[in-house]
């Protein structure tokens, strides 16, 4: 495997070009790798090869299609440890957070693999003698995979899975923030079998290849992750050829904690919740709501353990342990989440947390708690994409609920507390796509992954994500 170019992969061919980007470590600033420059005409022939190839595709067998995403689990599984050593240092992840991303990938691709067997029509009872009904499910189309910087292979994953198994022909666009290691999963499913122009990759401006492809008349379906704002531009632009959007955008997610909680075992859960990929997922615990009478403590605790982690780089040189925390992808990102804690500050929040030093070289911002945080601080009102925090303290379950379920956005949410009722009652009454209950990592391969409100459309993983590229056709048939 090359993991240190990125190229375009169109019908089963690897394409360089004539430009091409550096990819930089957010640890150190140091070239790594580059990636190949397009533009809009390599979007339409990677378009062009995938109609080409639909086709023919859309008829395989079921049986034939899980063959070829079980060798492509077993070769990702097999290629695991080159895969994450390069997204831990293109991406600034620390490399045990890298090796489970391959690994969740990984299960993508075996969990559908076995669904696509499993996707199956109907046949309704006649109301005349010798008519039948049948329902039927087919392909879509020509699918787009566009995704982030934050989990590239994750994310990539969990769509062409889905796209493969459905028999849609794919076009994939990854970030030029992080491109080498997704592209080695397109490497991995290149060399595990797929046909010539079944799977495709473009790399270059995200506005102009992303335009192209939703101009092709191919293309019936895109699948986004990534911030709300592109993602309603990505919905508008499907809508002029309704092209089926399947979005899963920007969250807010509220960590809630009960007086009866274990306040231990949550305070373990908001660093992880919080800080996993330096709190860069869209998924992160965005804002803590604590119940009144034990939010002191609760902050307390929480701000001990962010001023305690150790800040380095993801995959250390001289070999010494992993640190706690990594980079984040860039410069401006970490200007972008201090000027929301200088905000909140300005406001008249608190700060907790002691630490401020990081090392001096690389993308690094020190864990940052702030409490009697303002309702209307970005801090808590928008979505963070960082190391930082605020504490919000409520006084019963009607205010927790209100304060949790007020903004557009709804794609998780975690709920701490050791009362089964509340357990069961509280997730119901949340406006968020996903609830943990006592886990700040609920995600799976088998389970839906999708938000409410202004987080998204559609669901991706378990049986509902086949679905997503699929048309129901009705027959009627008198024999």
């Amino acid at each position: 495997m090359n993991l240190k170019s990125a190229h375009h992969l169109v019908n089963g061919t690897w394409h360089s070009a004539g430009t091409t980007k550096d990819v930089i470590d957010p640890g150190n600033g140091r070239i790594i790798g580059e990636v190949a420059w397009g533009t809009a005409n390599d979007a339409t022939a990677a378009a062009d090869a995938a109609a080409e190839a639909f086709g023919s595709w859309s008829r395989t067998t079921a049986r034939t299609r899980a063959d070829l995403l079980r060798n492509a689990a077993d070769l990702l599984a097999e290629r695991r440890d080159d895969l994450a050593h390069t997204l831990a240092l293109e991406a600034g992840k620390r490399l045990p957070e890298a090796q489970g991303e391959v690994d969740f990938s990984v299960e993508y691709f075996r969990w559908f693999a076995e669904e696509v067997r499993r996707s199956t029509g109907t046949v309704s009872p006649p109301e005349l003698h010798g008519r039948r009904h049948l329902s039927l499910r087919r392909p879509i189309g020509v699918a787009l995979s566009l995704t982030p910087w934050n989990f590239p292979v994750s994310i990539q994953a969990r769509k062409l899975a889905a796209m493969l198994a459905a028999g849609c022909t794919v076009v994939g666009r990854v970030s030029e923030k992080a491109p080498l290691a997704a592209t080695g999963l397109f490497e991995v499913l290149h060399d595990a079998g797929f046909p010539a122009g079944v799977v495709n990759l473009v790399h270059g401006p995200s506005r102009d290849i992303t335009a192209a492809l939703l101009q092709h008349p191919a293309v019936r379906a895109v699948s986004f992750t990534g911030s709300t704002g592109v993602g309603q531009q990505i919905m508008a632009s499907a809508a002029e050829r309704v092209v089926r959007p399947l979005l899963e955008l920007g969250g807010n997610a509220p960590f809630i904690v009960f007086a009866d909680a274990d306040l231990d075992a949550a305070v373990d859960g908001g660093v992880l919740g919080r800080l996993r990929n330096t709190g860069q997922s869209c998924v992160a615990a965005n804002r803590f709501l604590v119940q009144d009478s034990i939010a002191e403590e609760f902050s307390q605790k929480l701000a001990a353990r962010f001023d305690a982690m150790s800040i380095g780089h993801g995959v250390p040189e001289d070999g010494s342990d992993v640190p706690d925390l990594g980079p984040m992808i860039d410069a401006n990102r970490v200007a972008a989440v201090q000027a929301l804690v200088d905000d909140a500050l300005a406001r008249g929040a608190r700060r907790v947390t002691q630490r401020t030093e990081v090392p001096a070289h690389g993308a690094f911002m020190a864990p940052t708690l702030l409490t009697d945080v303002p309702a209307d601080a970005p801090l808590v009102s928008d979505e963070v994409f960082g190391p930082a925090a605020g504490i919000v303290t409520f006084t019963s379950d009607e205010d927790a609920i209100r304060k949790a379920n007020a903004t557009e956005m709804g794609l998780a949410a975690y709920v701490w507390s050791r009362d089964p009722k509340r357990a069961w009652d509280i997730p119901e009454r949340l406006e968020a796509g996903i609830v943990g209950v006592n886990d700040p990592l609920p995600s799976v391969a088998f389970a839906p992954m999708g938000g409410a409100k202004q987080s998204g459309l559609g669901r991706e993983g378990s049986d509902l994500g086949i679905e997503e590229f699929e048309e129901v056709q009705y027959v009627a048939w008198r024999p």
